[in-house]
């Protein structure tokens, strides 16, 4: 969750300067054409909206969609796109501080957004079709925060085992592992057979300890059938890292195998994505923005895939957790021109934008209706990453917020300590539920989180929300 940034005066000078010379970037368009007034707009002064984004992977085929909306739009709006890829939550903190905000922005940190009343409501601009095509995908803390829709989804992370195929057939493998044993397993024998060209079984970035287990466990967990994210259980309100033991003493026993690529303990994501396009990793667990790392960022001859993660028993009971994706762009509370903002926003948040965006390869929808009607992208490795029945959205955790009341270690440098070193499992994760419960309490009496028990909550219940 967002933390309160404190700048010296010369810093903030600095940084308003900056903002004000976006212009002079070459990420942002120069629409010359829509300067002029097309067939189907109208006469008049046109109304300039700024739009900020921190995606640059899109960068140019949203300068294309931004200078077709200038050009027809007849509501006389002519959009500006400014990439700011770098410090972006502090770039949108100082130009509200110095009155130089955008009209439209990514909602990068949506509840820090949201509680600094960066962000209009959307409720009374929102058509009933719109309610209802958007219905299943408000999530509070997600995108709406005490019923008042802030953001609406594009796309979002779809979590999957990531693996080498090659290294698979190599070490007579014949498909990914079911199980987190078999995953165990699997990895030893990679490791084993693949000592003449110094390949591993198992590699995750570890550098960043809390994210590198995450992204093992909470595609295994909730598959498996817990209703825990982030050490978080939904349905009591509570957290309960005991949840997490069989995944936690896997990884224990991979480095213990010696089935681990060696020095993951400082293994940043990009030198992972390296070593893997090298064909020195046989698994590891990311989401749907891989394929195109390896198209662009890492290009790489090995044959590759992705498959649904394993389960803890083999059973398929739960959901891969769809998380901290339900929001995309939002409209700057403080614009004069909210209506027109919301007309680039309708241009944007409707179908057919969407399965283009979907079609071309940028990123894969949680609207159902796009899913269903866009074609596979054309590019390498995405089948993998499509939408299934076994994918669902959740809310946001309340971890971020806790994380920062939480007293000692946090939970990924315990979990990583035990995977080098060994302990009792069971004595760690009960005090880091004790931990996190007690930081979680203080977060809910400060008003920092209002998610609480929900004992309906059924990660089985939510298969066929995303995809059939």
């Amino acid at each position: 969750m967002s933390k309160k940034i404190v700048m010296s005066t010369l810093l903030g000078a600095t940084m308003v300067a900056s903002l004000a010379a976006c212009g002079g970037q070459t990420d942002q368009p120069t629409n010359t054409s829509a300067s002029a007034t097309s067939s189907s707009a109208v006469s008049g002064p046109k109304t300039k909206l700024t739009y900020w984004t921190i995606d640059r992977h899109d960068a140019d085929y949203m300068k294309e969609v931004i200078k077709k909306f200038n050009e027809t739009n007849k509501d006389n709006i002519e959009v500006e796109m400014t990439v700011m890829a770098d410090n972006f939550n502090q770039s949108v903190d100082i130009a509200f501080a110095s009155k130089q905000s955008p009209d439209i922005f990514r909602t990068n940190d949506f509840a820090g957004f949201v509680k600094k009343g960066y962000l209009l409501p959307l409720n009374d601009l929102m058509t009933d079709e719109m309610k209802k095509r958007y219905g299943n995908l408000l999530v509070e803390e997600s995108n709406m925060v005490d019923g008042k829709v802030y953001s609406l989804p594009n796309t979002g992370q779809y979590w999957r085992l990531i693996y080498n195929v090659d290294l698979f057939k190599k070490a007579g493998i014949t498909e990914p592992p079911r199980t987190v044993q078999e995953m165990v397993e699997d990895a030893k024998k990679i490791t084993e057979a693949g000592k003449d060209i110094g390949a591993y079984g198992f590699a995750e970035n570890f550098k960043n300890p809390s994210s590198a287990f995450t992204r093992i466990a909470n595609p295994i967990g909730t598959f498996s059938g817990t209703s825990v994210l982030d050490g978080y259980n939904y349905k009591t309100g509570q957290y309960d890292f005991a949840a997490y033991k069989p995944i936690v003493e896997a990884l224990r026993q991979m480095k213990q195998d010696g089935s681990m690529l060696p020095g993951v303990e400082s293994l940043d994501i990009d030198p992972l994505r390296a070593q893997f396009a090298a064909g020195k990793i046989g698994m590891y667990f990311n989401h749907s923005g891989e394929p195109a790392v390896y198209q662009s960022q890492f290009p790489t001859k090995v044959n590759w895939s992705a498959a649904l993660p394993p389960t803890v028993d083999g059973k398929q009971t739960g959901s891969v957790a769809v998380y901290n994706t339900g929001n995309y762009i939002g409209i700057n509370k403080e614009t004069p021109n909210k209506d027109k903002a919301w007309k680039f926003l309708e241009y944007i948040y409707n179908l057919d934008f969407q399965k283009s965006y979907q079609e071309k390869g940028f990123g894969i929808s949680i609207v159902p209706d796009v899913n269903a009607v866009a074609q596979k992208p054309a590019m390498p490795g995405i089948e993998g990453f499509l939408p299934t029945k076994f994918d669902a959205l959740y809310a946001t955790s309340p971890t971020g917020v806790a994380e920062t009341k939480v007293e000692g270690l946090k939970f990924g440098n315990v979990i990583i300590k035990y995977m080098l070193e060994g302990g009792d499992v069971d004595k760690l994760m009960n005090d880091l539920s004790t931990r996190y419960n007690t930081a979680l309490e203080k977060a809910r009496a400060a008003g920092e989180t209002k998610l609480k028990a929900d004992p309906n909550f059924d990660p089985g219940k939510m298969q066929g929300s995303l995809a059939k």
